[in-house]
């Protein structure tokens, strides 16, 4: 499994692409089976109060947290682009310009 990074105003966001052959969690809207990588990350937003506050760039920002989305796709180059677009648009969500999110990809053993 690789772990994709993604580091901006002070914070991070990590999801999880399995690869083919590994066991990806099985859970209501998870992709088919059949798919040759699987993402799994967070997403969330911002909101005016309650959620959870985390310290953005120097200010509170109140996060909301939505069920993760898993996508399928064919192609571990598909998949990469996906995991860091998706990333990026996380942190796009909560002001922060997606040019200015640092990304990184790790090998993991789970």
């Amino acid at each position: 499994m690789l772990m994709v990074r993604g580091r901006a105003g002070g914070t991070e966001l990590t999801g999880t692409l399995y690869e083919r052959g590994e066991r990806a969690p099985t859970f209501s809207g998870a992709p088919d089976e059949d798919a040759a990588y699987v993402w799994v990350c967070d997403e969330f937003y911002e909101v005016d109060s309650g959620g959870t506050t985390q310290l953005v760039d120097g200010r509170e920002v109140n996060l909301a947290f939505e069920s993760p989305m898993p996508r399928g796709f064919d192609t571990r180059e598909q998949a990469l682009e996906g995991a860091k677009e998706h990333v990026r648009t996380q942190f796009a969500r909560i002001g922060i310009d997606p040019d200015d999110v640092s990304l990184e990809v790790e090998k993991s053993d789970g």
